[in-house]
């Protein structure tokens, strides 16, 4: 099945859709407890929780519709590997049963702590009890932005490059840690700096202003403040990791230096690559992230101003040192190869999400059907918009090109836990806008032959 084939079940009206959300989740057509029970064979489960009402802020996401779906409308999802995606859930659950649900006021946040609680005392046998258990504890919505059939899909990894503690003819380039003086307007203490929105910088005179862009910072704007957390050798390299968003830097004495995105500089995020297809240097169907990287090394010049075209500009923080482990996501969890995915901060970390779509895997021309359970675990300032994601392929360079092909459209099931209260969500879902009533069609009037018609066709018609 193509990824612009949705098997939906939708209803004849935005109406009758709400309604049916409603039955749909209250009408027993969902697997019970007991019967999975039966099923599975595994350590006695904890009783699943009822829906909680209370003062959380129900489920809701601004410009996104969210559709009703069952389990058998998802392609693929009895293939796929559930026991690896519950392995990547799992490790979500840490941080969500131990962390502080009422802090966050978002329903999915409070509603994902009774199936972690139970995922991580669970002693699951095989992949048919993993289905199981995502089939028990979640509800499947398909969501897209409102008024758009599908989502979107790109993928990321982890570079490996070469670096140097030290500024030298060969390491010049500055990677750079989130300066003191950046400041996001309404973040909170002890929050993570935004990935989108405003960024500003105090002056000597107390004054707010717009931060460096990116042209200002690569003149030297930072320079002198010993931001530096290491050096490397181009500018493609510091472009690569910032629009992937960790890196391990192998230092010169053989440390393995690991990096994390820690904020940005809160100019928009402009794709370079689009840059280069509206100025011909790549035909839109050879672009990658490698092909972008090759050009900027033979064009050093016309790159500079090509990489100025994207204002933003992505600090970073050192998460570790000699670790061989996958990188850790903005959950502050490593990640999954093939299981995690960045997703927008509208999302609750940890909130599981089918997603499939033909994306050029195994090859630039090939179509391979991707149908996974995929975990949210990161973010990052480009990943805008509540079908969006950015699919973790893992570190290297084959990683990369893999992720580098990837700019396809992808269909998205949100896996809704069970404790949420379908009735608040029916209610918070837009309706579609109100369209004029057609006029009403006027009777025809019988005309004597010639009536109406202009004074020179009269006249030729009584030649």
């Amino acid at each position: 099945m193509s990824a612009a084939a949705l098997p939906r079940r939708r209803t004849a009206s935005a109406v009758a859709s709400l309604f049916g959300l409603a039955v749909a989740f209250t009408a027993g057509l969902w697997v019970g407890m007991n019967d999975a029970e039966a099923r599975r064979g595994e350590t006695p489960p904890l009783p699943l929780p009822r829906p909680a009402h209370s003062a959380e802020v129900p489920l809701h996401f601004d410009d996104a519709q969210l559709d009703p779906i069952d389990w058998t409308d998802l392609p693929g999802w009895a293939e796929d590997d559930h026991a690896a995606a519950f392995a990547a859930f799992r490790i979500s659950c840490g941080p969500i049963v131990r962390g502080d649900a009422a802090a966050d006021p978002r329903a999915i946040r409070r509603a994902l702590v009774p199936p972690c609680r139970r995922a991580l005392a669970a002693r699951l046998r095989g992949g048919d009890a993993a289905r199981h258990f995502f089939e028990d504890h979640f509800r499947p919505l398909a969501i897209t932005r409102l008024g758009e059939s599908a989502g979107f899909l790109t993928g990321y990894y982890e570079p490996i490059v070469d670096g140097s503690r030290f500024a030298s003819p060969t390491f010049k380039v500055p990677l750079h840690r989130r300066p003191p003086d950046l400041v996001a307007p309404g973040q909170k203490p002890g929050q993570p700096f935004p990935n989108r929105g405003q960024a500003l910088r105090i002056t000597l005179d107390g004054e707010r202003v717009p931060y460096w862009d990116r042209g200002e910072i690569e003149d030297g704007a930072l320079g002198g403040r010993h931001l530096e957390l290491a050096w490397l050798k181009d500018p493609a390299e510091l472009l690569t990791i910032q629009i992937q968003g960790s890196a391990r830097v192998r230092l010169e004495d053989g440390t393995l230096l690991r990096v994390n995105y820690d904020g940005h500089n809160g100019y928009p995020y402009t794709p370079v690559g689009r840059v280069l297809i509206e100025r011909g240097h790549i035909p839109r169907e050879e672009m990658s992230m490698a092909r972008i990287r090759d050009w900027m090394l033979a064009n050093p010049e016309e790159a500079n101003d090509v990489r100025r075209q994207n204002r933003s500009y992505v600090f970073f923080r050192v998460t570790g040192l000699n670790d061989e482990r996958e990188p850790a996501g903005a959950q502050g969890v490593p990640l999954t190869a093939g299981r995690s995915i960045a997703v927008d901060r509208i999302h609750v970390y940890g909130t599981p999400f089918f997603i499939w779509a033909d994306l050029p895997i195994t090859g630039p021309r090939s179509a391979d059907p991707f149908r996974r359970t995929m975990i949210a675990q990161d973010t990052g300032s480009a990943i805008v918009g509540p079908a969006r994601a950015d699919l973790y392929f893992g570190a290297g360079d084959e990683a990369g090109r893999i992720a580098g092909r990837i700019r396809q459209a992808g269909r998205f099931a949100l896996l809704v836990p069970r404790e949420i209260d379908p009735v608040a969500v029916g209610a918070r879902m837009p309706l579609p806008l109100a369209r004029p009533a057609p006029e009403p069609e006027k009777p025809a009037v019988k005309r004597r032959p010639g009536r109406g018609e202009p004074r020179a066709v009269r006249r030729h018609r009584g030649r």
